[in-house]
C-alpha cells in the first residue's frame, strides 16, 4: 500500500468517495489509515479561526500533526496526550533534545492571556523591549482589581472609578500593541478563556497560576510570570523544562453529593502542595464519561495547588458539546477530525500513576491554611473539634475561577431551593461570584441567581473578589478566630480576608451551600438532618443541575475591546508622578565577580508562598508600580530568628525593622543580600512581583531547600540566583548575622554546583554546596542582569 499525503484540498464532490475509501482503509489497517485520514481531512477542511475575535488567526493543526509525527518517529514509543501537545509546539522538533524531567524545551505557544494585576508589569516590560506589536494573539482581562463590598453593580462601579488610571493604561497599551482588552465586569480570565479561546490541542500561557483551567477543554494552558509572557509576545521561543507526566486514571462514575471538585481535593491530599512540581497531570480512563467539560476545568484549575505545570483531559464528547454551546461548532468539527492527536496513545507510559474510583469517592473539604490537608466531609466536624478549629461557619462563598460554571450554580441553587421550600435560609453569610458576564446573565435569566439571593446570598461582581483577598470583610475583627468555607482553590493564611486567624476551607459549591445553610462544620449533608421553622426535620437531597443551559447562553453585555488593525496612533502615557504606574529601569548587569559577603535579609521558617513574599489584597493597586509594591516584600514570612512576621534585625545598625525597610537600608548602604528559605519556596500564585521586588531592593540570591516551578523561573528571569542546598540540613548552618559568599560564578555552567562560604560572627565559617537548574540561556539572563536585558542585547 502506498499512502499519499493529501497536500491539496479535496473538492466537495470528491469528499464522499474519499470518506468511503478511508472508511474501508480504516477497517483494514486501523490507526495507520486513521493517520492518512487526519492529514487529508485537515487539508480538505477550510481554515478555522482560533476565536471569533481573531478571524485572521487560524488553528494550525497541520503543524501540530507534522511535529507529533516527527517526534513519535524519533522517540519510537507511544506518546501521552501531554507529550503530543507540548512536543507538537516544539520550535525544532527534529533537533530538540527530549528527556522528561531533564532537558529544556524551546516551544512556540499559540497565544498569551494576562489578568490585569499581572498585565501591568507584563506590558511595562513589553514596552521596555521596544517592539512595535505582539507576535501572537494576546488578551488582557480585568478581573483582579474589583473589591467585594456590597454587591456586583456597586462594587464594579467603584472599581472603575478607583482604577481608572490602570484600566486606561491597559486599554491603550492593548490598542497600541495589538492586544485584546476585556473590560472590568467581563469576568474572570480563566472562565473567559474557556468560553472563547481554549480548544483541544492549543498551547496557551497565562500570567496567572490557575491558567491550567483550560485543560478541561483539552488544552495545554500553563501559568507563567510576565517576563515569560513577554518572550512569547515578542515571538521568541519559550523555554520549559521537559515535564514529567503523572497519570490519574479515573474509573467508576460521579453521583450524589460527589462532584468534580472532590477529584482534585483527593489528588491534592495524595500529592501534597509540591507533589506535582515539574509534571503535567493527565487524566484518563472510563470515569471521564461522568464529568462535564466545566467539571474537568475545575479539576485542572486547582491542579496549580499541587505544583503541577498544568493538567489536561483528552478530547471527548463533553468537550465537543461545550464547544458547540459556546458558538464554536467549527472548532468541534475540526477537533473530531484530529482526535487521534487529542487523546493519549494506547500503551503510553506515565512517570507516576494514581487510580481513583469515582463510584467510591466521597465529598471532601480541604484545610485550613493549606489546600492539601484533605478530609472527607463526613469527618471534618470531629477533626475540627479535636483540633480546636471554630465549628461555626461565618461565611460561605461560592464561585471563583474554579467553580463558577452554569452547572455549579445550578447544583447550588437546587440545594438553596430545597431549604427555601422548607422556610430556611442560610445561617452563615453567603456570597456568589459569577465567573463571567455570560454566566451572570444566564443564571439571572434562568432564575438561579434569584434563588441564591432568596436563601441569603449576595451576588458579587464578575471578578476574582474574595478568592484573591479583594474582600472588604467587616463581620469579624482582625485576629478573631473564625471559619469560612469556599469553593475557591487556595486557602493560605490570611489570603481571603487578611486575617491570619481565619480558618479557610475549600470544597465544592454544593458542600459550601449546604454548610452555609446549616451554619456549622459538624453538618454532614449525606447523613444529617436540618430543622425547618415548623419543627419538621428533613434531609437535603443530593444536588442536581444541568451541565449546560437548555436555551443556550445569554452573552450579556458586550465587554470586549478589539485592538485596531494598526496601533501607530494609539498613545500610552505613564505619569511620572503616578502612584499606580511606573516605567521600568533596567536592572544592573553582573559585574563578572563572585558575590561576596551578602547579608542574610531573613531566614524564612516554614511555608512561604508568593502571598507571603508579595501580598495581594490592598497591595494589588500597586502592581504597576515596582517601587511602591516593594514595600510589601516578605511581610508575611515568618522569621526563623524570632518567630515573628515582618520583623528582622538590620545587621549594620542592630536596629529591628520591617523586612522591606531593612532591605531598603541595605540597598542605600550598597550592601547586597540573600534570602534563606524552606521547602517549596514561592508556591501559589504566578505573580512575578515576588521576584521583581527582591531584585529591586538589592537582593542577589534566594537559597532554599526547594522551589515552586513558576517562582524559580521568575527569579531567573529577573537576574536573581535561585539556589538549593545540596544537603537540606545545611539550612540549619545559616544564622541571621552571617554573611554568605557565592563563589564559582566565573565558571557558572549548567549542571555544575556553586559553592557558598558562610562566615559566622564568631569568626568560624562553613562551606556548602548549592545546586541550581540553570541552562546556558538562563545563565546569560543572569549575566545580562535579566532576561529582558538579554533580549535587548540580542536585538542590537
Amino acid at each position: 500500500l502506498v499512502i499519499v499525503d493529501a497536500t491539496t484540498s479535496l473538492s466537495v464532490n470528491k469528499m464522499a468517495s474519499y470518506c468511503l475509501t478511508v472508511s474501508r482503509l480504516q477497517h483494514a489497517l486501523g490507526q495507520g489509515a486513521r493517520r492518512v485520514h487526519v492529514t487529508a481531512a485537515l487539508s480538505a477542511r477550510a481554515k478555522v479561526a482560533m476565536s471569533r475575535f481573531e478571524p485572521e488567526s487560524s488553528i494550525n493543526y497541520d503543524k501540530l500533526h507534522e511535529n507529533i509525527n516527527i517526534v513519535r518517529k524519533r522517540l519510537d514509543r507511544p506518546l501521552t496526550l501531554s507529550e503530543k501537545i507540548v512536543y507538537g509546539h516544539l520550535d525544532d522538533p527534529v533537533g530538540q533534545e527530549i528527556a522528561r524531567g531533564r532537558t529544556y524545551l524551546r516551544l512556540r505557544p499559540d497565544r498569551v492571556a494576562m489578568q490585569d494585576a499581572t498585565a501591568q508589569m507584563a506590558m511595562l516590560q513589553f514596552i521596555s523591549s521596544g517592539l512595535p506589536r505582539v507576535a501572537v494573539p494576546s488578551t488582557i482581562h480585568c478581573d483582579h482589581l474589583i473589591e467585594a463590598q456590597t454587591g456586583g453593580t456597586e462594587d464594579l462601579q467603584r472599581a472603575k472609578e478607583m482604577n481608572h488610571e490602570v484600566y486606561k493604561f491597559l486599554s491603550s497599551a492593548g490598542a497600541k500593541y495589538g492586544v485584546g482588552f476585556w473590560k472590568p465586569g467581563s469576568g474572570i480570565i480563566h472562565q473567559i478563556i474557556l468560553e472563547n479561546y481554549a480548544y483541544p490541542g492549543v498551547m496557551l500561557i497565562g500570567t496567572d497560576s490557575h491558567t491550567p483551567n483550560g485543560g478541561g477543554l483539552g488544552a495545554i494552558c500553563i501559568g507563567v510570570g510576565g517576563a515569560d509572557a513577554v518572550d512569547v509576545m515578542a515571538g521568541i521561543p519559550w523555554e520549559l523544562k521537559c515535564p514529567n507526566v503523572i497519570g490519574v486514571k479515573l474509573t467508576g462514575s460521579l453521583s450524589g453529593w460527589t462532584s468534580p471538585k472532590d477529584v482534585i481535593l483527593k489528588v491534592a491530599g495524595i500529592l501534597t502542595v509540591k507533589g506535582g512540581t515539574g509534571a503535567i497531570v493527565e487524566y484518563h480512563g472510563p470515569g471521564l464519561e461522568s464529568i462535564s467539560c466545566t467539571g474537568m476545568a475545575t479539576i485542572c484549575n486547582m491542579g496549580a495547588e499541587i505544583g503541577a505545570t498544568t493538567s489536561v483531559f483528552p478530547y471527548n464528547h463533553r468537550m465537543k458539546t461545550y464547544l458547540e454551546k459556546t458558538g464554536r461548532a467549527d472548532i468541534a468539527a475540526l477537533s473530531d477530525d484530529f482526535q487521534e492527536h487529542l487523546v493519549p496513545d494506547p500503551g503510553c507510559e506515565y512517570d507516576q500513576l494514581i487510580e481513583i474510583n469515582l463510584s467510591e469517592l466521597k465529598p471532601h473539604i480541604n484545610g485550613p491554611f493549606t489546600p492539601d490537608l484533605a478530609h472527607p466531609v463526613s469527618e471534618i466536624g470531629g477533626v475540627a473539634e479535636r483540633s480546636g478549629w471554630p465549628l461555626d461557619v461565618k461565611v460561605g462563598l461560592i464561585g471563583s475561577c474554579t467553580n463558577s460554571s452554569y452547572e455549579d450554580m445550578g447544583r447550588a441553587a437546587s440545594l438553596a431551593k430545597q431549604a427555601l421550600d422548607r422556610g430556611l435560609k442560610c445561617k452563615a453569610q453567603f456570597t456568589v461570584t459569577p465567573g463571567s458576564e455570560q454566566i451572570r446573565a444566564t443564571i439571572e435569566r434562568d432564575g438561579y441567581a434569584q434563588i441564591l439571593r432568596d436563601v441569603g446570598g449576595v451576588v458579587l461582581a464578575n471578578a476574582c473578589g474574595p478568592c484573591i483577598g479583594q474582600w472588604d470583610r467587616r463581620d469579624v475583627k482582625k485576629g478573631e478566630k473564625n471559619t469560612i468555607v469556599t469553593s475557591f482553590n487556595r486557602n493560605f493564611t490570611a489570603r481571603n480576608d487578611a486575617n491570619p486567624a481565619t480558618h479557610a476551607f475549600v470544597t465544592s459549591p454544593e458542600i459550601v451551600t449546604a454548610l452555609a445553610i446549616a451554619g456549622t462544620l459538624k453538618f454532614d449533608p449525606e447523613r444529617d438532618f436540618l430543622t425547618a421553622p415548623n419543627g419538621e426535620r428533613f434531609q437535603l437531597q443530593p444536588p442536581t443541575g444541568d451541565e449546560l443551559p437548555a436555551r443556550d447562553f445569554d452573552p450579556g453585555q458586550d465587554t470586549y475591546q478589539h485592538p485596531p488593525a494598526k496601533g501607530d496612533t494609539a498613545a500610552v502615557d505613564v505619569n511620572p508622578q503616578s502612584q499606580r504606574l511606573q516605567l521600568l529601569e533596567p536592572f544592573d548587569k553582573w559585574n563578572g565577580r563572585d558575590l561576596e559577603d551578602l547579608r542574610v535579609l531573613i531566614k524564612v521558617k516554614g511555608k512561604c508562598t508568593t502571598d507571603h513574599i508579595s501580598a495581594a489584597g490592598p497591595w494589588l493597586k500597586f502592581r504597576g508600580h515596582l517601587d511602591n509594591i516593594s514595600n510589601n516584600l516578605l511581610i508575611g514570612a515568618v522569621n526563623m530568628d524570632n518567630d515573628k512576621v515582618n520583623c528582622v534585625r538590620n545587621q549594620l545598625t542592630g536596629e529591628v525593622g520591617g523586612v522591606p525597610d531593612v532591605a531598603r537600608q541595605y540597598k542605600k548602604s550598597g550592601v547586597q543580600w540573600v534570602v534563606v528559605g524552606d521547602e517549596n519556596y514561592g508556591e501559589g500564585s504566578s505573580r512575578e512581583h515576588a521576584a521583581l521586588e527582591p531584585r529591586h531592593l538589592g537582593g542577589r540570591a534566594i537559597i532554599t531547600k526547594s522551589f515552586a516551578r513558576i517562582h524559580e523561573t521568575n527569579l531567573k528571569k529577573q537576574g536573581l540566583l535561585p539556589l538549593t542546598f545540596a544537603d537540606p540540613a545545611d539550612y540549619d548552618k545559616i544564622r541571621p548575622d552571617d554573611t554568605i559568599s557565592i563563589v564559582g560564578l566565573k565558571k557558572f555552567s549548567p549542571g555544575k554546583p556553586l559553592k557558598a562560604v558562610i562566615k559566622h560572627k564568631d569568626g568560624s565559617q562553613d562551606s556548602i554546596q548549592l545546586n541550581h537548574t540553570f541552562n546556558q540561556t538562563q545563565i546569560e539572563w543572569f549575566q545580562a542582569g535579566s532576561a529582558l536585558n538579554r533580549m535587548k542585547e540580542l536585538q542590537k
